[in-house]
């Protein structure tokens, strides 16, 4: 059989590791052979392949990004899109296709093979953890990881000056980036989409902090937004899933949080650093197993399914049930955290 394999969306730490693990079980043990597609949904979509085999995925265990390349190109709102990824398809003799992504990769894997009769199997990947159906997607790990160093380094310039310091984090819908990793940093403050905030109580949590002689650190999330307020955008611009950017409320925290209180505030954006770099040992261990589970539900003919982890074990859920709706953190675990804040 031959098999194809994309990675669509952002970027993420153990993207490699999980093409790794398809194609060495895949030609090992299934004799299959491996077409790659470049940038996502592009790459079917305008008939752009790389050659996928054992040589070919040496030594990517620990690299991070991926050798396929990404993009968020939708291919349901492309002319002839869904007709075009069927004669890139057929053209390649491809009979199975393993999508690797998140909420629109899987969401798009789920309409072709639903809709269109397009055989794929999904494997989960944001470092945001909000797919709903699996315990953890593969790039939260180093994410958090990479986010709570920072935190640990900024303590001790915030203290040596005796400033607020903001730090802003990935997070459009769920904060589990901001709270996992403010919690392993020791933040004052953790603001999360799932929780509108108080400007006026952040403050008065940051001047509690001062008070005791301490400089607070204040973690909010991207899409974080105030009580009385609107989402805080780069800009107006959509991306073709109709995604605005998001970026810019750390800043404005920083300037209210100044002017409120009399204190210096300065604001860290982590942006795309979180999705850098190599992967921590359990995103690898997970991604791998991802990628065993995924093939061996393409030689299963298990087609509409996405692996997920559960516990841990891997298992096999539709993909439909994945992308229905987002994993947001809940009320009970934030306020578990809300004994540190102030």
């Amino acid at each position: 059989m031959r098999v194809g394999v994309l990675t669509g969306g952002g970027d993420c730490p153990g993207l490699n590791a999980v093409i790794r693990a398809i194609v060495r079980k895949g030609v090992q043990e299934y004799g299959h052979v491996f077409t790659g597609f470049r940038d996502g949904w592009r790459g079917p979509l305008e008939d752009d392949t790389v050659r996928l085999d054992i040589p070919a995925v040496r030594g990517i265990l620990p690299r991070g990004g991926t050798i396929l390349g990404s993009s968020r190109t939708n291919p349901l709102t492309a002319p002839d899109g869904v007709r075009r990824i069927k004669d890139t398809l057929a053209k390649h003799d491809v009979e199975a296709l393993i999508t690797i992504g998140g909420e629109d990769t899987l969401g798009v894997a789920a309409r072709l093979s639903g809709a269109y009769g397009i055989p794929c199997v999904g494997v989960p990947k944001t470092i945001d953890n909000d797919l709903s159906a699996t315990d953890y997607t593969f790039g939260f790990d180093t994410a958090v990881g990479i986010a709570t160093e920072a935190i640990d380094r900024l303590h001790t310039t915030a203290e040596s000056h005796m400033r607020v310091l903001v730090v802003e984090v990935m997070g459009r819908h769920a904060g589990w980036i901001a709270l996992h990793s403010g919690l392993a940093g020791g933040a004052n403050v953790i603001l999360i989409p799932e929780q509108r905030f108080d400007v006026e109580q952040v403050c008065s949590w940051v001047s509690s902090r001062f008070r005791a002689s301490y400089a607070p650190i204040v973690v909010v999330a991207e899409g974080a937004v105030p009580r009385d307020g609107d989402m805080v955008l780069k800009d107006e611009t959509l991306d073709s899933f109709g995604h605005v950017r998001l970026s810019g409320v750390g800043e404005w925290l920083a300037k209210e949080i100044e002017k409120r209180t009399g204190k210096e505030a300065r604001t860290t954006v982590l942006g795309h650093v979180q999705r850098g770099g190599t992967p921590s040992a359990f995103d690898r261990w997970l991604a791998t197993r991802f990628g065993l589970h995924a093939i061996d539900a393409v030689q299963d003919g298990d087609f509409g399914t996405m692996v997920a982890l559960r516990g841990t074990d891997i298992v096999r859920v539709p993909i439909g049930e994945a992308t229905a709706r987002l994993k947001t953190v809940d009320p009970r675990l934030y306020a578990e955290a809300g004994v540190f804040f102030g």
